[in-house]
């Protein structure tokens, strides 16, 4: 995810700023957190998380010519 984000937005992402956001995330059930290991974690989006994208896909539609 850190790496998509750095590309996306063209900049590094830090740890101090990206953690924070997907434990929000996670808090509003938008994604779940799972472990991989002691050090790893793994982030799926959610059902709830998924209408929210497509709510969201729906409103941009009305803005944007396609």
């Amino acid at each position: 995810m850190k790496n998509e984000a750095e590309q996306y937005y063209c900049r590094e992402i830090n740890h101090d700023r990206l953690y924070p956001n997907l434990d929000t995330l996670v808090n509003e059930e938008l994604v779940e957190k799972g472990q991989l290991d002691r050090r790893t974690n793994y982030y799926t989006i959610t059902n709830r998380g998924m209408d929210h994208i497509r709510e969201r896909r729906k409103w941009d539609q009305q803005y944007i010519d396609v």
